[in-house]
């Protein structure tokens, strides 16, 4: 049997400069080599008349050469046309820098083609080709021929050989590590036959059976993986908070009533934190649903049984909004309430530092600052993570671990359909609010042409102002660096003030300010000191001004709609009728789909599985940024059926057994702690 841990350089074929490139691809083992799936696949069996051919296609052809000619467009590039025929009609084959073509064919020899077509006026030409003579047996035509990532220096027909040369020897095969009822439960191939077909496919149809048993075993080992991790926090004795009236009076001096669904999730919770085992719960609403309050009178339970709380923030900016929130809320009942966030000088931090340490601070609030390895807590009770994006299983950890097992909540207002949440966030229990509270009137959205710009800013605005109320303008989103985006912002404050608005109030807002301007500037627009507030997307998540109705966003096409749909969160929320103008520049298909998205929904669940179908889950979210095994052949949207059969299998296994002790368990389980062996190294899953 292969050794599939060999280092890929001592492989036969490949050596130390081969090795180096290879690495590029993450292959440094047997194993990676042999499990890097092709990202495409090309049918090649299209096999074609010439009559038949489709401009921008890609085909094959069994034709006779009738011609060759080579000539030198210019210095260092020489092109080489094939004329060809069969009994429909005539076509060329273009080779650049490919002279020695002329030497390979010559006329009347009957050849297989494989090429993109284009076809302009009566002419037809095949680029790209792949010729074989009809004397030998395909290997590169009329068959279905993987496509691999590549990297410089790496050709596909390289990846090819290398894998063949592996997999074709006799002594090549792979221990079966599913178990056999697993395998027969859903007629899954082997492994060995899955490598073999999905590197070399044999027909179409064996391609078929080997993706279906490598896409199977994917989600099942990241659904088994998870619920392990989940064991495994929860097999440690956490904290038994015991039930108290001290809740109540927080609850009743709020300035509203709970939603069923804010007091549904704040019931889930406290009944978890009530339990002997670990907490590990996410929060998931939509804009504007309110998390933040199910989180504070979550602290607020934590504070009453005499522990200590952290709520960790994404951003600076939406970290001190908590802390305000909380303070106002908390302070008459005696909480003390703190903020660290990296902007706070070095005197301020270790007044920060002391008072944590010492028991002086009930509540502290922050951004990554909180997972320093200086922050040490006196007794940590609770931990919350507010999310943006999904900070990791890791550093979720890091927070937790500055107590003995406190409980732990993830706050996300992304929202994600629960089969996907089970994916991201496997590891958690899930409380859903699906209800916005009473007075929030849906936002209109409006998606203008940027030639209608003009209109926006010069009817849509002025109407907005004169009835009072302010405005978000929202810059253009720059991928490359947040000071080329603070430079675009600060260039279209000076337009607005000069072209359009120079008798408002017109401020700017961007992600290199210092927190204290940040701060200044919030409070200013907050106190109806500013009429309209030019940003980046640093106002995306939690900034709550109620007095602001109308949004504008510049250039919407550079947005995924889940992020469109997080700014246009920022008004409607007061009970003034808002708007939320989309000014895009793209004329794509892609471009209209999302626009007439934003201008039908309001709802983030249906606008997340929207922006999933369009953007594909890679792009929605990546799931190695996460610290979760990597997907290679899975796709959560695409394979959705596929999922759902493993995280059933996956549910009905570990409760058969928890830990995947069993004997016929142990193979499975051992792939597993390799695929997860970065993500949950803290954790014991023996």
């Amino acid at each position: 049997m292969i050794d599939l841990n060999k280092d890929i350089q001592y492989v036969k074929g490949i050596g130390p400069k081969k090795a180096y490139k290879l690495n590029k691809l993450g292959i440094f083992t047997l194993k990676d080599l042999v499990y890097y799936f092709p990202r495409q696949f090309e049918d090649r069996n299209n096999l074609k008349k010439i009559a038949q051919l489709e401009n921008e296609e890609k085909a094959t052809i069994k034709v006779v050469v009738v011609g060759i000619s080579t000539s030198s467009p210019r210095k260092g590039l020489s092109l080489t046309k094939v004329d060809v025929r069969d009994e429909t009609g005539y076509a060329k084959l273009a080779f650049f820098n490919q002279p020695h073509i002329s030497k390979i064919l010559k006329s009347g020899d009957s050849v297989l083609v494989f090429g993109k077509v284009k076809k302009e006026f009566k002419q037809i030409e095949l680029s790209s080709c792949e010729v074989e003579q009809l004397t030998n047996s395909p290997k590169k035509t009329c068959k279905v021929m993987p496509i691999y990532p590549l990297t410089y220096g790496v050709t596909n027909k390289e990846i090819i050989s290398i894998i063949k040369s592996i997999t074709d020897k006799d002594d090549f095969k792979i221990k079966e590590y599913l178990p056999k009822i697993i395998i027969e439960k859903y007629k899954l191939c082997s492994i060995e036959y899955a490598i073999k077909n999905i590197h070399s496919p044999s027909s179409k149809e064996a391609l078929k059976v080997a993706l279906y048993r490598i896409v199977f075993e994917e989600f099942l080992i990241l659904q088994l993986g998870l619920f392990m991790f989940k064991n495994g926090l929860e097999q440690s004795d956490g904290i038994k908070f015991l039930e108290n009236n001290e809740l109540k009076p927080v609850v009743n001096s709020l300035p509203f009533k709970l939603t069923k669904a804010q007091d549904r999730a704040l019931n889930e919770i406290i009944a978890d934190m009530n339990d002997s085992k670990v907490m590990n719960r996410l929060v998931q609403g939509d804009v504007g649903s309110g998390k933040t309050v199910v989180a504070l009178l979550a602290l607020a339970n934590c504070v009453s049984n005499g522990y200590q709380g952290a709520l960790m923030a994404p951003t600076e900016i939406l970290a001190e909004q908590h802390y305000i929130s909380l303070t106002e809320i908390l302070k008459p009942f005696g909480v003390k309430v703190e903020l660290l966030v990296g902007s706070l000088t070095k005197k301020q931090k270790e007044n920060v530092l002391e008072k944590i340490k010492n028991k002086e601070i009930d509540i502290l609030i922050g951004t990554h600052a909180l997972i320093e390895d200086k922050v040490e807590f006196n007794n940590l009770g609770l931990v919350i993570t507010d999310e943006q994006h999904r900070f990791g299983v890791r550093q979720r950890n890091k927070l937790s671990e500055k107590g003995i097992n406190p409980d732990i909540l993830v706050m996300t207002a992304t929202p994600i359909p629960r089969t996907l949440a089970l994916i991201l966030y496997g590891d958690l229990d899930i409380s859903i609010i699906d209800e916005l509270p009473p007075g929030r009137q849906p936002i209109e959205t409006i998606s203008l042409d940027k030639d209608k710009r003009d209109r926006a800013y010069n009817s849509l605005v002025r109407s907005e102002v004169e009835k009072g109320r302010q405005v978000y303008i929202v810059c253009p989103l720059v991928e490359e660096s947040e000071a080329i985006e603070a430079k675009a912002a600060t260039e279209l404050v000076e337009e607005l003030k000069l072209e359009y608005f120079s008798d408002l109030r017109v401020g700017l807002l961007h992600g290199k300010m210092k927190a204290s301007e940040k701060d200044t500037i919030m409070k200013s627009f907050k106190n109806k000191e500013i009429d309209i507030l030019v940003s980046t997307t640093v106002i995306e998540v939690g900034v709550n001004v109620p007095n602001a109705t109308l949004m504008i966003i510049e250039n919407a096409e550079r947005f995924g709609l889940a992020q469109l749909h997080q700014l246009r969160g920022r008004v409607g929320r007061g009970s003034h009728k808002s708007y939320c103008i989309l000014i895009y520049a793209s004329k794509s298909e892609v471009c209209r789909q999302r626009m007439s998205i934003m201008e039908e929904t309001n709802d983030g669940f249906k606008i997340s599985e929207k922006d999933l179908e369009i953007r594909g889950p890679g792009e929605f979210f990546g799931t190695r940024q996460h610290g979760l095994p990597e997907l290679k052949v899975a796709n959560i949207f695409k394979h959705m059926k596929i999922l759902k059969l493993a995280q059933q299998e996956a549910r009905y296994i570990i409760a058969q057994d928890k830990k995947l002790q069993n004997f016929e368990n142990k193979m499975l389980k051992d792939e597993i702690i390799s695929k997860f062996e970065h993500s949950m190294k803290e954790i014991s899953l023996n």
